[in-house]
């Protein structure tokens, strides 16, 4: 049988069981400095976190560019700049005329205007009188300078394109001077107006006009339109601002995924991969170290939790199988007695001929075979309870009415052995919740096996008190007491502590069975030494008591 400490080995047994099954570098782990790290372009968790954790910062951006705030803001603040110059151009103009210093399409011609902007006069019908056009500005020169470089420009592109085909509506793209004509006509008198649009380039032109007019006569009308993109040069700073600062949130989103891939994946990867060491043939048949969980619970988090809750299965497996190949050797032991004397006996009565000696031999036969089907059913019982305890159902019953039941059933026996019968149970019902017919097995096998140790004479005490939260049910009996070496032992399968008398009588299988009925509903059961006084530890002990503890 494998020692205890047999059992986990060190991280190398988990390594050689991957690599046994084929387990290489391509699987989204690899084997670094004895542990098992994830590969995390093809780890499937990695992906997903460092996939969330960008379409998060993606979904941001998109609906900051789509939003576009700082070009409504710009358009906005241009639009009103460009009315007040227009405005107070015609103003001056106005001023110029009522002063005689002559007609309107002369008038502009010294006017001062904003870099890269156009004006125009028209006659109240929308016919051309003149026309004055600025320089436009150098690109690069509305945020003082030329800041394109390869990122930005690249990005630019991308949202350009973006913003073009998906997101926005293609505007009309007209010339400056049919964009100025159309205002004449959408003019009231003194009103001014403005409209956007593109040119051929696409790139955005601002437009307003307003009237010309002395005495409630309108003269002609003014048409001021902005530099082509100039706007468009303004937002595209700002949107590459936000790009690059989209780039930097990106770098520093993939590093925290990374670092938080490898929190999680690492170690979920390194119990994934010592668990499925246990399903490799190989290992097994080449015998091995055992299953080796590694041991994360100084995480004080769930995979620490997992961890240990892998680790004390595993534990229990073991501690299973090792109780099953004890289980099985003692079997094989228990059985092997009857069946030697058996043998024996069916040896010994062919060369029998007297009567009385095959008689002897025959009764040593049948003693044998009951003795060998008693065996057999309680060892068929033991290994089919863990089953049976998982597979029934509980419910809530009066433990009081099942002892009390009991105690007039054993103590008809007890009458009939000349042995005192009492049982001390409270008035009222106490209810507990369990599988009745397993704990009535408890209690028939304590009250059944106290009446066995006890001659004509003795007695039998059956008693139950509730303590707290706790229901305390305890067997005394005034027998021979059980030796203090033993009572431990006695819980143990095929231990018997018994009479010569009774040998061969009881499996050993009983006490075994009721200790781990009651640890299946939670409780406790414990034997001890009925002494004169607790202080006198080496008297002889005035019986045996069984305390049974289930939880209220």
């Amino acid at each position: 049988m494998t020692r205890r400490s047999d059992r986990l080995e060190g991280p190398e047994a988990t390594i050689a069981s991957a690599r046994a099954r084929g387990l290489k570098g391509g699987d989204f782990w690899r084997v670094r400095g004895g542990r098992v790290q994830i590969v995390f372009g093809q780890s499937p968790l990695a992906r997903k976190i460092i996939g969330l954790n960008l379409t998060a910062i993606l979904v941001m951006v998109v609906g900051v560019l789509y939003l576009n705030p700082f070009r409504d803001s710009l358009v906005i603040q241009r639009e009103a700049a460009m009315l007040r110059e227009v405005g107070l151009l015609s103003q001056i103009i106005e001023a110029r005329m009522a002063a005689g210093s002559g007609p309107l399409e002369r008038l502009i011609e010294g006017i001062s205007l904003s870099e890269g902007t156009v004006l125009y006069a028209f006659e109240p019908s929308g016919a051309l009188l003149a026309q004055r056009e600025t320089p436009g500005p150098r690109p690069g020169s509305a945020q003082g300078g030329d800041r394109s470089t390869v990122m930005t420009d690249f990005l630019g592109g991308v949202w350009g394109w973006l913003s073009r085909h998906l997101l926005r509506a293609e505007t009309p793209r007209r010339d400056t001077l049919s964009v100025a004509q159309a205002l004449v006509g959408t003019l009231q008198a003194g009103g001014p107006a403005a409209t956007t649009s593109r040119d051929a380039s696409g790139a955005t032109i601002f437009s307003v006009g307003h009237t010309v007019g002395l005495g409630g006569q309108t003269l002609g009308v003014l048409a001021l339109t902005s530099a082509a993109g100039e706007i468009d040069e303004l937002v595209q700073v700002e949107r590459e601002q936000v790009l690059q600062i989209f780039v930097i949130a990106i770098i520093v989103s993939i590093g925290l995924s990374l670092i938080l891939a490898s929190a999680i994946a690492t170690p979920l990867a390194e119990l994934a991969r010592a668990a499925e060491a246990g399903q490799d043939p190989t290992v097994r048949r080449t015998g091995s170290a055992r299953i080796r969980i590694p041991d994360l619970r100084r995480r004080a988090d769930e995979i620490g939790r997992l961890s240990g809750a892998l680790r004390g299965m595993v534990e229990a497996l073991y501690d299973r199988i090792d109780a099953n190949e004890q289980f099985a050797a003692d079997v094989a032991h228990e059985i092997k007695n009857p069946l030697a004397s058996l043998r024996s006996a069916a040896a010994s009565l062919g060369r029998v001929t007297r009567e009385d000696q095959r008689a002897r031999l025959m009764d040593v036969i049948d003693s044998d075979v009951r003795r060998l089907d008693r065996l057999v059913s309680d060892i068929s019982n033991a290994s089919r309870l863990d089953s049976e305890l998982v597979k029934e159902e509980e419910e809530t019953f009066d433990l009081v009415r099942l002892v009390s039941g009991l105690s007039e059933y054993f103590a008809g026996q007890a009458r009939e052995r000349d042995v005192s019968f009492a049982a001390d149970l409270p008035p009222g019902p106490i209810e507990i919740t369990g599988l009745e017919g397993r704990l009535a097995q408890v209690f028939v096998n304590l009250i059944g096996n106290a009446l066995s140790f006890c001659e004509a004479g003795d007695a039998v005490r059956v008693w139950l008190r509730r303590r707290d939260n706790r229901v305390v049910v305890v067997v005394e009996d005034t027998g021979p007491g059980i030796p203090d070496d033993s009572l431990t032992r006695i819980f143990r399968r095929f231990y018997s502590q018994r009479p010569e008398g009774q040998f061969g009588d009881h499996s050993g299988l009983g006490l075994a069975i009721s200790k781990q009925i009651v640890e299946a509903h939670g409780g406790v059961i414990w034997a001890e030494n009925i002494r004169p006084t607790d202080a006198d530890v080496t008297s002889e002990p005035l019986g045996a008591r069984f305390v049974v503890g289930l939880p209220a």
